[in-house]
């Protein structure tokens, strides 16, 4: 059993930053990406950044400059570091990661931390 804890959402204000933390515990034989996913009130589960199995970093275009996602992947910890917020990126936040474990490779997910930025 995967389980991923996420940390470090709250309350800031337009132009603050936060960081946000996820680690991941269970029988995890590798992990293959990892990454933040944010979904705001009615609105659609979003791709924020991702740390791929190969290739670069990859970024939503509106956190693009201002969002620093950060991973280690013998530790099982991923990070998402954002400056700049405005309350467009207010949401709640969500860790993902992709692992081989007992089981084959699966998709597992973070509880979620809610994201709120005050103008």
């Amino acid at each position: 059993q995967v389980q991923l804890v996420e940390s470090g959402g709250g309350l800031v204000q337009a132009g603050g930053s936060l960081r946000l933390s996820c680690a991941a515990s269970g029988t995890i034989f590798s992990i293959k990406a990892m990454g933040w996913y944010r979904q705001a009130p009615g609105k659609e589960r979003e791709l924020v950044a991702v740390i791929p199995g190969g290739g670069s970093t990859n970024y939503a275009d509106s956190v693009k400059g201002r969002f620093t996602i950060s991973g280690d992947k013998v530790k099982h910890t991923v990070s998402l570091q954002m400056h700049n917020l405005n309350p467009e990126d207010a949401a709640v936040y969500y860790c993902q990661i992709r692992a081989l474990t007992m089981s084959g490779v699966g998709v597992y997910w973070g509880q979620g931390t809610q994201v709120t930025v005050s103008s």
